[in-house]
């Protein structure tokens, strides 16, 4: 039986993420924030969405261009995090705060793409 690379790979790279992560705290904060915010699932994406396809390059501009526009509700995400931290709620509120807010913004970016075509 034969390993599939393509599916197991991202999940190794993310174990490796979340245990460099854990370490990295403990020496800096900043480094821990560096390591967390890397662009891995990002190479990860493009290497399973062309392995296996034989025009890879039709399919990279599409993909990496919603790459970018996906990115739009992750920063949402991060800004209300960031927002509701400095004013005091507790990980869960931001966590539900920030993904209510990804969605919602998710949910317009698929209508807008929807409406528009890209």
């Amino acid at each position: 039986m034969a390993i599939d690379w393509a599916r197991v790979a991202p999940v190794i790279v993310s174990i490796g993420i979340i245990i460099t992560v854990a370490i990295l705290r403990e020496y800096s904060r900043t480094f821990a924030a560096i390591a967390a915010t890397m662009p891995i699932n990002i190479p990860l994406g493009l290497w399973i969405v062309t392995s296996g396809d034989a025009d890879a390059q039709r399919i990279l501009p599409d993909f990496t261009q919603s790459v970018f526009l996906n990115m739009l509700p992750t920063m949402l995400y991060v800004i209300v995090v960031w927002q509701m931290a400095r004013a005091g709620y507790t990980l869960l509120p931001m966590m539900i705060g920030g993904y209510i807010a990804w969605a919602i913004a998710l949910g317009i970016l698929m209508l807008l793409r929807q409406h528009f075509g890209f």
